[in-house]
């Protein structure tokens, strides 16, 4: 079922709108040739409007496979990146997943449309209310933000059937994330120093490393907040 249309869609003239979905489906032909196939991801990225998750004047961007500035010193990924991690989490349809980092809320929307559920944390404040709120006027309603320590997780609302972290860690996935997964459950996780390092899969206490990525770090309970 396609996202319903927010009253403010409209302020995208019909010509434009056209264009977002060539672009749309181009970047989907690109992450064929990339190697992507899980079919319910493509479909999803083939859905997903990414140009309402980006400031409006990099809305002509939001289809470059390279990751953009939305403030707080935050990054919206780019979606080759989107697109490998979920598909490297092999969702089912009944999954509950737990996002790490909500950002601009767009990977949360393409996971929404592969899972049952969707609960996303985000640190900094004004990032997870335009979130929200792109995420309901969209129509995106089995996605969950809430404010919060993401290296925390959320334990009132595990085990999670997948976890998936959109931030560096400086050594290692957090403890109190690994202690959130379901039995049989996946967890992703960016480990390295800076913003550079690789992207690790662990799936029933089997560490997996996939491959090199950039993220922004990991901010814990012990770090500045920048909200």
């Amino acid at each position: 079922m396609l996202p319903r249309r927010a009253a403010g869609w409209d302020r995208w003239s019909m010509g434009t709108a056209q264009q977002y979905v060539r672009r749309r489906a181009d970047m989907v032909g690109r992450l064929r040739e990339r190697g992507i196939a899980d079919r319910r991801v493509l479909a999803a990225m083939a859905e997903v409007p990414r140009e309402r998750f980006v400031p409006r004047e990099l809305a002509d961007e939001a289809y470059l496979d390279r990751p953009l500035r939305i403030g707080a010193g935050q990054t919206i990924s780019a979606p080759g990146i989107v697109a490998y991690m979920i598909a490297a989490l092999e969702l089912a349809a009944d999954s509950s997943v737990l996002e790490v980092g909500t950002g601009s809320g767009y990977a949360a929307a393409v996971l929404s449309r592969c899972c049952r559920s969707v609960l996303s944390v985000e640190r900094h404040r004004q990032l997870a209310r335009r979130a929200h709120t792109v995420l309901r006027e969209l129509g995106y309603d089995n996605v969950a933000v809430r404010v919060g320590d993401g290296s925390e997780g959320a334990p009132d609302c595990a085990p999670f059937d997948a976890i998936s972290v959109a931030a560096m860690a400086r050594q290692t996935p957090p403890p109190a994330l690994l202690a959130q997964l379901a039995a049989g459950g996946t967890l992703l996780c960016p480990v390295g120093r800076s913003h550079r390092g690789t992207l690790v899969r662990v799936r029933d206490g089997h560490v997996e490393r996939l491959q090199a990525v950039a993220f922004v770090p990991l901010i814990t309970g012990d770090q500045p907040n920048g909200s």
